[in-house]
């Protein structure tokens, strides 16, 4: 494999990864803007504007932009996350021309119509109602509250059901015409496909767009707290977060290590204390997540209520020992868990068409895959203990709850094991 990459005269960057004993091409555009570039009055604006690319442009209406890539057999989609938001499509090998026109018409030349803005308010409110009728998706929001009190990262994704009700075309076009320029576009394609050609196609759907600007992001600072949800419920979910460090820190590969030898997995740590050993949960995983600058090592797991003081409890005993003791054998193990992950993706044309785009917006190139590999060999017992140290003695974490909450114990005395 390998990868490579144009910048345009417009400061649009392609990036291909060819896959030539494949069939498929996976394709898309990635914008580096998302729910992170709104105003707290724009909540919910970057998912909207996602949504209405699809309902038209002056090309085509919502059905045939359907129509059309079905018809050759592709599937088209989007998502918006805190600091991109990704249009994509994958199709037979031959087709990848008329997806990449599509991807292009609905990212240059969108129609917001008043009449199809009104319809799609109608289906958010209804994602936005699913969300919270969901205990372990709602606890997620309510952890990042908690951890980003008052920044964009501690807001929902989707938005309240208030500002998106209030949304006028105008406020989906203004956010565009900032946000969706040049300089902070990437179209990515990994499968069956030559680069100059993709870059030649590119340059001509694309060109009408303006180089523009990088982002102008305030950094996080991890507040913690408490963000607690009284639901009827069977079981109280529980999110459990601290601290984390950026994607272009030195220790960001410790961290996916430390969070995999906490929860990785079911030989890890939480998962044999918590489930096989005390039967106290069905589900425990540890995950990280990374920004620009910043970012969280957070535990989920859901339990009776009456269990859900000793969940905590066994769950932050798991997490301190963390400080003193992890052996090579757990390590080794974790290690083998991250790298296999990341050779199987290189098999995948859609999951290296996402991981490409993703790691140039966050390296500014495409790392090889030995470069990941050997920063994962040489994370060390000493390197993880000084990390866990270094993340998880935080006075005040971030602790969120959905459910029933009478057997919770108060958040003050979670946090002082901590401190």
């Amino acid at each position: 494999m390998a990868v490579e990459i144009t910048r345009l005269e417009n400061g649009v960057h392609v990036i291909t990864d060819a896959m030539p004993h494949v069939q498929t091409v996976a394709l898309g555009t990635w914008v580096r803007a998302g729910a992170r570039d709104e105003r707290s009055d724009q909540n919910g604006i970057a998912h909207m504007l996602e949504h209405m690319a699809f309902k038209g442009t002056t090309r085509r209406d919502a059905m045939q932009i359907a129509k059309e890539i079905e018809a050759a057999g592709g599937e088209i989609n989007a998502s918006t996350a805190m600091e991109t938001t990704a249009y994509y499509a994958r199709v037979l090998k031959d087709d990848w021309k008329l997806a990449l026109d599509i991807l292009a018409d609905i990212l240059i030349d969108p129609v917001f119509d008043a009449g199809e803005l009104a319809r799609e308010q109608d289906v958010i409110l209804q994602e936005i109602a699913a969300a919270n009728d969901t205990p372990d998706d709602l606890v997620f929001d309510l952890a990042q509250t908690a951890a980003y009190p008052g920044h964009p990262l501690g807001r929902s994704i989707l938005g309240t059901a208030e500002r998106v009700a209030a949304y006028a075309v105008s406020d989906i076009t203004s956010y565009r015409d900032t946000h969706y320029t040049g300089e902070r576009i990437v179209v990515s394609a990994a499968g069956n496909i030559d680069h100059n050609a993709m870059v030649e196609e590119t340059r001509a759907r694309l060109a009408t767009l303006r180089l523009g600007g990088g982002n102008s992001w305030k950094p996080p600072e991890f507040t913690g707290g408490p963000q607690f949800v009284e639901r009827p419920l069977d079981q109280t979910h529980i999110v459990l977060s601290f601290p984390g460090v950026a994607y272009n820190d030195d220790s960001i590969m410790a961290k996916q290590v430390l969070a995999g030898v906490l929860g990785g997995g079911m030989s890890s740590r939480l998962f044999q204390e918590v489930r096989e050993k005390r039967g106290l949960c069905y589900s425990v995983f540890a995950f990280a997540s990374s920004y620009a600058d910043g970012g969280n090592i957070s535990v989920y797991a859901a339990t009776a209520p009456d269990k859900s003081a000793e969940l905590i409890s066994v769950t932050s005993d798991v997490i301190l020992s963390l400080l003193d003791d992890i052996d090579e054998d757990e390590l080794d193990r974790t290690k083998a868990q991250i790298k296999a992950s990341l050779v199987m993706s290189l098999e995948s044309a859609s999951s290296r068409c996402d991981q490409i785009a993703r790691q140039f917006f966050a390296f500014g190139k495409v790392p090889d895959i030995t470069d990941f590999v050997a920063r994962v060999d040489a994370v060390s017992v000493d390197e993880l203990k000084a990390l866990a140290a270094r993340l998880f003695r935080h006075p005040q974490p971030a602790l969120a709850a959905v459910g029933d909450l009478s057997g919770l114990a108060t958040y003050d005395q979670m946090a002082a094991r901590f401190a």
